[in-house]
C-alpha cells in the first residue's frame, strides 16, 4: 500500500509517501518498494526536512534518485527515505563570468543533458558529452559519470553538500577522491554521510552553434547504437583499463543471453534490458553476476558493476528461465 500526505510543518512543503514503488522512478522498471520517500518543492524544502525529520532519517537513511538510471533496487524492497531531487531541485544559473569561460550552477536535479544544452546556449563549449548521461547532475557528481572522451569532474569547481543533519557546505574538488566513475568524500570517516545537492561546472567560451550541432550528433549516435527502446540503466560494467566491457562481452558471445524477463541487448552488450517490461530486479540481478562469471572465466578480466544495487538480498532462487 502506497500513502502520501502532505507534510504540514512549517517550512516544509514537499510531500511524503510511505512504501513508495521504486520500480515507477527507476529507469529498469522493476524492483521493490523505499520505506518512505520524499519530494522536494525546492532546494530550501530538501533542507527543511532534513532538519525537521532527523529521527525519520536516522531510521530510513536517505537515498538520492534522480532519473532513477544506474540503479537497481531488489525485489524485497530498501528500508530507506528516497528523496526524489528532479524535478524539484532544478536551480540553473551563470555564477560567474570572465573573457575566457563561465560558471554555471546546477542543482542535482537538472537533467544532465539539460545543462549541456544550457551551456551551448551560452555560447560555451566543452559541455556536450553530458547530452550522452541519462542522469542527473546529482548523480553525474557522485559517480563522475562520463562518455565520449569525457567525465564530469574535468569541469567542477566545487560542489555543495547537504550532510544528515541539514547543514550544507560548499566544497572545492581537493575535498574529494575523484577517479573513474567514483568520487568519495571524508564525511564517512568522520561518521557523517554527505550528498551532493548542486555542483558549479565551469566550461569555455566558443562557439554555441557548433556546441548544439555537436550535441545534435552524439544524441544520434547514442540513439543508433544503444536499446532506447527498452527498459535499461545504461552501462551496466564499468570499462577495464584499456578495453571496453561491451567488446569482453559480445567476444564471450554472451548478446541476447537471458534470464527471465532480463536479457543482455542484442544492441549493445553493455545494457541489460527488461524486456517486455516483465523482468524482476532478482532476474537482473543474476544475469549481472552471470555475465561477470563467464567473462573472468573466459578472458580473466573481472568486470565492475556501474549500476548501483541496493535493498534487501533476495532469499529466493526460484529463477529457472535461462536462454
Amino acid at each position: 500500500m502506497m500513502m502520501a500526505e502532505p507534510l504540514h510543518r512549517a517550512g516544509v512543503s514537499g510531500a511524503l509517501t510511505e512504501h513508495e514503488p521504486m520500480a515507477r522512478h527507476v529507469t529498469w522498471r522493476a524492483g521493490g518498494a523505499a520505506r518512505y520517500a520524499f519530494r522536494p518543492a525546492d532546494r530550501p524544502d530538501l533542507i527543511a526536512f532534513f532538519q525537521i525529520h532527523r529521527a525519520l532519517l536516522e531510521r530510513y537513511p536517505p537515498l538520492f534518485v534522480g532519473l532513477g538510471s544506474n540503479l537497481l533496487v531488489r525485489d524485497r524492497g530498501i528500508a530507506a527515505t528516497a528523496i526524489f531531487t528532479h524535478p524539484g531541485l532544478q536551480g540553473l544559473r551563470i555564477a560567474e563570468a570572465t573573457p575566457e569561460a563561465m560558471t554555471i550552477v546546477a542543482e542535482a536535479g537538472v537533467a544532465a543533458p539539460k545543462l549541456a544544452r544550457y551551456a551551448a546556449n551560452h555560447g560555451l563549449e566543452g559541455a556536450e558529452f553530458l547530452a550522452g548521461i541519462p542522469g542527473t547532475v546529482g548523480g553525474a557528481l557522485t559517480m563522475n559519470a562520463g562518455c565520449y572522451g569525457s567525465e564530469t569532474w574535468e569541469h567542477v569547481t566545487g560542489a555543495e553538500l547537504i550532510v544528515s543533519d541539514g547543514d550544507v557546505a560548499l566544497h572545492g574538488p581537493a575535498a574529494f577522491d575523484i577517479g573513474y566513475r567514483h568520487v568519495a568524500t571524508n564525511f564517512a570517516m568522520l561518521g557523517r554521510e554527505a550528498w551532493f545537492i548542486s555542483g558549479q561546472f565551469r566550461f569555455r567560451r566558443g562557439n554555441g552553434q557548433r556546441a548544439r550541432d555537436r550535441i545534435r550528433e552524439l544524441l544520434s549516435k547514442r540513439v543508433a547504437t544503444q536499446p532506447l527502446q527498452l527498459p535499461n540503466a545504461g552501462s551496466v560494467f564499468r570499462n577495464p583499463p584499456g578495453d571496453h566491457a561491451a567488446r569482453l562481452i559480445e567476444s564471450c558471445g554472451l548478446k541476447g543471453l537471458a534470464i527471465g524477463g532480463a536479457s543482455v541487448s542484442e544492441k549493445h552488450a553493455n545494457f541489460i534490458v527488461n524486456t517486455a517490461g516483465r523482468a524482476s530486479a532478482a532476474e537482473i540481478e543474476q544475469l549481472i553476476a552471470r555475465v561477470r562469471a563467464v567473462v573472468a572465466e573466459r578472458t580473466g578480466v573481472l568486470l565492475e558493476p556501474e549500476v548501483r544495487i541496493v535493498g534487501e538480498t533476495n532469499i529466493s532462487s526460484d529463477v529457472k528461465r535461462e536462454s
